[in-house]
C-alpha cells in the first residue's frame, strides 16, 4: 500500500528533515506539509491523503486531532513527538488516532508503527486490570492468565500479561516459555524506549496474547522501582488494548502502586480456612477508597467445589458486600497450568473457564 502523506510539523528544520526522508521512499507520496494542524484541516481534502503525521508537541495540534478523525475517517493518523510522553500518547489514542512516533523517525519506523498499532485493536483507551490477592495460593495468576486468553478471543485485539510478582512470579511457567527479556530489564530501560522498542520485551504466546516475564532471580525484585514499572505499563498501552498485571500477594510498594494505577482491580481469595473473607474485608478498605474515584473493583472467591446460591449469599453476608462471582474448584486447571499447557489445552467447557469467559465478554462489550 502506498501512503499519500500530509505532514504537520511546527519546527522548520525538523519539517525539512522529515519531508526529505518521506520523499525518497517509494512507499510514500508526500502530498503537502503544514506548520499548523489548523492549516492542514482546511486544505488537505484536495490531496486525498490516507496518512497524517501530526506534531502533537504543539498543544493546539493535539487538541485538533479529533477533527482529523471526523474529516478523514478512512485515513491513518499518527502523532509525532520529540520525546516519549505517556500523557500525550494516551490523549492521542483517546482522540481516536492510531498512536505516536518519536522524532526523528525513518520511513521504516512509520511502517512498523502502523503495523504495531493496528494490531493493538480499536483506537480506544487501554483497559489496565490488576489482579490482587491478600495472600498467596489464591489462584490469582491462573485467573489472570485465563482472562488474558479469553479477552484476546472475545475482542480479537492484542492483550499483554505482565508478571509483576517480582519475587515468585510464574506466568512464564504457565505458558511453558522462556522469555528473552523480563520486567526488570524493561523497568530499567524504559527511559530509553518507545513502543516499537518496548515490543521486544514481550514474548508472544499465540492467539493475540503476549507476556512479560518476571525476574529470573528473586533478589532482582529490589531493582524495580514502582514509578518505572508504571511507565512500562503506560507505554505498553500503546501496543496492547488490554494490559493485565499479575501482582504480588499482599500490600507492598509494587502492588499498591499498580493497583492504584489500574482502572480495574480484580480481588481474589481462595476459601480454605474461613479467614480469607476477613482478609478480603480488610483489603477492601483500601480499594473502596480508590473506587470512590471511578475505579472498577470486582471481588472474587475461589476454591469452592460447587457453590449454591445459598452459599454465595452466606459469603456475601459475611463479606459485607456483593461478590462478583465464586469460581469453582477445578483440579484440571491446576494440572494444565502446572504443566505449562495453558495456551494449548485450556478446555472451554469447564465451569471455571466459563465464569472467567463471561467476565471477559462483559469487559469487551463495555458492560463492566
Amino acid at each position: 500500500m502506498k501512503y499519500r502523506v500530509i505532514l504537520v510539523e511546527h519546527e522548520a528544520g525538523r519539517l525539512s528533515q522529515l519531508a526529505g526522508a518521506l520523499k525518497i521512499d517509494s512507499d510514500f507520496d508526500l502530498a503537502a506539509t503544514f506548520f499548523k494542524a489548523e492549516q492542514a484541516l482546511g486544505q488537505s481534502s484536495v490531496f486525498r491523503p490516507n496518512l497524517f503525521l501530526v506534531d502533537v508537541d504543539d498543544s493546539q495540534n493535539l487538541n485538533l486531532l479529533s477533527s482529523f478523525i471526523d474529516l478523514f475517517p478512512q485515513a491513518t493518523i499518527l502523532g509525532t513527538m520529540e520525546q516519549w510522553k505517556a500523557d500525550t500518547a494516551e490523549r492521542v489514542i483517546e482522540a481516536g488516532a492510531l498512536g505516536c512516533l518519536v522524532k526523528p523517525f525513518r520511513t521504516r519506523d512509520v511502517l512498523q508503527a502502523i503495523k504495531l498499532y493496528k494490531r493493538r485493536g480499536k483506537s480506544l483507551p487501554t483497559r489496565t486490570m490488576a489482579f490482587f490477592s491478600p495472600k498467596g495460593h489464591s489462584g490469582r495468576t491462573t485467573m489472570a492468565s485465563v482472562m488474558a486468553i479469553e479477552l484476546a478471543k472475545k475482542s480479537g485485539e492484542a492483550v499483554a500479561l505482565i508478571d509483576a510478582d517480582l519475587q515468585f512470579g510464574d506466568v512464564s511457567m504457565f505458558f511453558d516459555v522462556v522469555p528473552q527479556h523480563n520486567v526488570v530489564e524493561a523497568s530499567h530501560d524504559v527511559r530509553l524506549l518507545n513502543p516499537a522498542t518496548l515490543e521486544a520485551y514481550f514474548h508472544p504466546v499465540g492467539n493475540g496474547v503476549w507476556i512479560m516475564g518476571g525476574p529470573t532471580r528473586p533478589e532482582h525484585a529490589e531493582l524495580v522501582e514502582a514509578n518505572n514499572l508504571i511507565d512500562v505499563v503506560r507505554m505498553a498501552g500503546s501496543l496492547f488494548r488490554y494490559v493485565l498485571l499479575d501482582l504480588p500477594a499482599g500490600f507492598n510498594p509494587i502492588s499498591l502502586a499498580l493497583a492504584e494505577f489500574a482502572d480495574t482491580d480484580i480481588l481474589l481469595s481462595m476459601i480454605q480456612s474461613g479467614h480469607e473473607i476477613r482478609h478480603m474485608k480488610r483489603s477492601m478498605k483500601m480499594f473502596n477508597t480508590w473506587g470512590a474515584y471511578g475505579k472498577k473493583i470486582y471481588p472474587f472467591f475461589s476454591g469452592v467445589k460447587k457453590c449454591t446460591a445459598e452459599q454465595k449469599k452466606k459469603i456475601e453476608e459475611e463479606f459485607g458486600r456483593p461478590v462478583t462471582n465464586i469460581l469453582p474448584m477445578e483440579s484440571r486447571i491446576t494440572d494444565i497450568t502446572g504443566s505449562g499447557r495453558l495456551m494449548k489445552d485450556l478446555p472451554e467447557s469447564m465451569p471455571y473457564v466459563n465464569e472467567v469467559m463471561s467476565l471477559a465478554n462483559d469487559i469487551v462489550m463495555g458492560r463492566r
